[in-house]
């Protein structure tokens, strides 16, 4: 495609309400630095609305999906761009002033931390180069950009066409000039390993102020004519008329066409009012973040609280315009297709771009479901959209296109969750159809992480005829993570989950069809050794075997910390162990050796594979393990369980640096969930997925959490869980009371919580 240029301008805005931080006010004591020196593209985000098509912050980084986008540590702005999601980027800009094109292609800028401004919502920072000040803000679907120029100063906007952007290559777009002050076009996301197909993002573009001058290079080098300007290295310098030194631009974003852009942007911000969309922006995040009221613990608590409740609402992102058209891309062809309409004419529901749900069965399985039931339905029926038009549930869909990330059926446990808590507006006998194709033959369990083309990396075969994936498959390699036992053990977990849904829609030969697979956990697990442990084709044991051995058949783990993964039958689990006890005690032992080393390995997912981290038997910073401290209350120690949640949160889920904070794998909220139910102290085993699903209770580290219950799904007010006499060392829970009721199992059903009530914890420093 080649790139028609025309003018094209972004602004950054600066002005802000400055908000004092209050626990009235959550969005305020939201920290977005925090582990942002790990930083990945998706991970950082500023100027964005919850799930909102648009994330539009700077980047000091620009390559590759891992260490790019916005780096603390990262001492130069590179560009502005508004897509950071899950392999895909989309439109960088950069406001310049007295720019020369010519062959240099550094228009990057030195910025400093003490002139920004970071909150939900908004962004702030200067141009050290440029002398310039920048702002930036949002709607759903569009950024909105202030920036104030030096006086008397050229105004200028760089516009990038193609380049390496995050985890893309942008190999080509489009620029066009529709008036003096409005342009659209499009950009080319290439394929990537993990996304298969070229997938076009749309935008729209609209100055306060008239366009004067247009500049670009491309194919051809310089060049004033668009036809010129195109390919992987391509741009354009546009210039701005007018003395005055603030210039505004709004920018729509689609993944339709630039009709469909202009229509999203006009639709959402149709005003120039730039503080209005901030004041805006800051009312959403608060009635999001609002939804859970923290009491108790400390100012810098209750700031990572909330920053880790802003992680849980973003990364995963809307998709669908806002009249409900969308891309499909399922085929590998670019298709237009429309969301259903409801009697006034709005879209039923979002269509969403998103990363794996590959452990969000103990994370936003619990969260949303329980505080953003809304959301969750709109995503169970964003799924049905997919398996519709490819065939398919997903369980990592970008723009589009299946991604076939990580492993297994993992959407599984997520929508029977959904319907096992009322969450129904969606077609369940169409849910249940594709959730039955993806556990058999044909169906996603078969492939591998980013297995495009076959359907051999996972072993599903082999799991079928003979009860586990050996490892290595056969076969050979056809995508990631064919890591046998890891599979055996997520396959039969999920088979359990999808048994309870056949259970309550009556259909008893699937329910036993897969009640039976989901014994086969014990397929995988070698009683002389007491391990989970690889197998050959043939059944005999992988020699040697070392548990402590990173991904030696456990995917992002070794066989200490998936030998656990047994989230359906932990008894059953703690037989093969020899016993409820035994199975405690050298879980406990697990736990005292993973204290050394901090609980993760490491401090960012990429220092996994250090000779010391690898071996660690417990991993708080990946989700293979992240159930762990609950495996105690399953078994009857719940004070086991409440001493090493509130070691692991303190140490891990507590800080506000930009250093760490999540350990560098903060897949799209899972990790930020995962942090607010430990502190809010509520978890499922199971992810939620049997008959009115239990919560098992932990140890809060707040006085009081009040949880706003959403009327349209539960007919509770609130459901609140107060704390009496806590502290860092009063971490045991001597006594519970349910509506003034003793609560001696320390479980609540979901039906007793969203009908509203009081869960009273006596806190002690001693363990029952």
């Amino acid at each position: 495609m080649n790139l028609r240029i025309c003018l094209t301008f972004l602004i950054l805005p600066f002005s802000f309400l400055a908000l004092s931080q209050t626990d009235a006010d959550p969005a305020s004591l939201v920290n977005p630095y925090v582990d942002s020196k790990n930083s990945r593209w998706f991970f950082f985000n500023s100027a964005t609305r919850p799930f909102g098509m648009v994330n539009l912050s700077p980047d000091t980084d620009m390559g590759g999906a891992w260490g790019s986008g916005y780096r603390y540590e990262s001492d130069s702005i590179k560009g502005l761009s508004h897509v950071h999601a899950w392999q895909l980027s989309a439109l960088s800009v950069l406001p310049v002033s007295e720019f020369t094109l010519g062959t240099e292609r550094n228009f990057g800028s030195p910025f400093s931390h003490e002139t920004e401004i970071v909150q939900p919502g908004y962004h702030r920072l200067w141009l050290d180069r440029y002398t310039i000040k920048v702002e930036l803000t949002s709607t759903l679907r569009t950024g909105f950009h202030r920036y104030t120029f030096p006086r008397n100063a050229s105004k200028q906007v760089l516009i990038r066409i193609g380049g390496l952007l995050g985890p893309s290559q942008i190999t080509d777009g489009e620029l066009i000039q529709l008036d003096s002050k409005t342009l659209q076009g499009h950009v080319i996301n290439g394929p990537t390993v993990r996304r298969p197909y070229n997938t076009p993002v749309f935008f729209a573009i609209k100055l306060n102020q008239n366009i004067s001058d247009i500049n670009g290079w491309g194919a051809e080098g310089l060049s004033k004519k668009l036809s010129n300007i195109h390919g992987e290295d391509s741009g354009v310098l546009l210039g701005v008329d007018g003395g005055k030194q603030e210039l505004l631009m709004k920018v729509g974003i689609s993944y339709v066409s630039e009709a469909q852009a202009m229509l999203n942007l006009n639709s959402e911000l149709p005003h120039w009012d730039f503080d209005q969309v901030v004041k805006e922006s800051t009312e959403e995040w608060n009635s999001y973040l609002g939804r859970i009221e923290v009491k108790g613990a400390t100012e810098k608590d209750r700031r990572r609280f909330y920053t880790d409740l802003f992680h849980a609402l973003q990364g995963r992102r809307t998709i669908s315009d806002v009249n409900g058209k969308y891309a499909d891309l399922t085929s590998g062809t670019h298709q237009v297709k429309q969301i259903p309409l409801d009697e006034a004419g709005n879209p039923k529901f979002r269509h969403f771009n998103s990363d794996s749900f590959w452990g969000a069965q103990w994370t936003i399985n619990t969260l949303w479901h329980l505080v953003y039931p809304e959301i969750t339905e709109e995503f169970v029926n964003s799924m049905l959209r997919y398996y519709q038009d490819g065939g398919l549930i997903p369980r990592g869909p970008s723009g589009g296109n299946y991604t076939y990330v990580m492993t297994g059926a993992s959407s599984t446990p997520f929508i029977v969750s959904a319907y096992q808590k009322g969450i129904r507006g969606f077609d369940v006998d169409l849910a249940y159809e594709g959730l039955k194709k993806n556990h058999r033959a044909g169906g996603i369990m078969e492939k591998a992480g980013y297995e495009h083309k076959t359907a051999l990396g996972g072993g599903f075969s082999y799991y079928l005829k003979n009860g586990f994936v050996p490892w290595p498959i056969p076969e050979g390699n056809f995508g990631y993570h064919q890591d046998g036992p890891s599979l055996t053990l997520e396959y039969a977990y999920q088979d359990w989950t999808l048994a309870q849904l056949a259970k309550a829609l009556g259909d008893k030969s699937a329910e036993q069809e897969f009640l039976q697979r989901s014994k086969n956990y014990q397929n995988t697990y070698d009683k002389e050794s007491s391990w989970m442990r690889p197998r050959h084709v043939d059944g005999s044991w992988k020699t040697p075997f070392d548990p402590y051995e990173y991904n030696a058949g456990f995917n992002e783990a070794n066989g200490s910390q998936g030998t656990w993964f047994v989230p359906h039958d932990l008894e059953g689990l703690a037989e093969l162990m020899g016993g409820t006890e035994k199975a405690i005690e050298r879980l406990n032992q697990s736990f005292v050796e993973s204290e050394k080393l901090g609980f993760t390995s490491g401090t960012s997912h990429a220092q996994e594979t250090h000779p010391e981290y690898r071996r660690i038997p417990i991993n708080y910073g990946n989700q293979p393990s992240i159930q762990t401290s609950f495996i105690f209350h399953k078994l009857g120690k719940p004070a086991l369980t409440q001493y090493w949640s509130r070691a692991i949160v303190n140490r891990i889920y507590s800080g506000l640096s930009h250093e760490n904070g999540y350990n560098g794998d903060e897949d799209q909220g899972l990790m930020g969930s995962l942090a607010v139910l430990m502190k809010i102290g509520l978890f499922q085993m199971n992810g939620g997925t049997e008959a009115d699903p239990a919560y098992q209770i932990g140890s809060p580290i707040f006085d009081q959490v009040s949880i706003k219950l959403n009327p349209k799904y539960y007919p509770g007010k609130e459901f609140i869980i107060k704390t009496l006499g806590n502290s860092p060392e009063h971490v045991y829970i001597k006594r519970a009371n349910w509506k003034s009721q003793p609560l001696p199992a320390l479980d609540l059903r979901h039906s007793q919580i969203i009908h509203g009530g009081e869960l009273l914890l006596e806190m002690s420093n001693q363990a029952n």
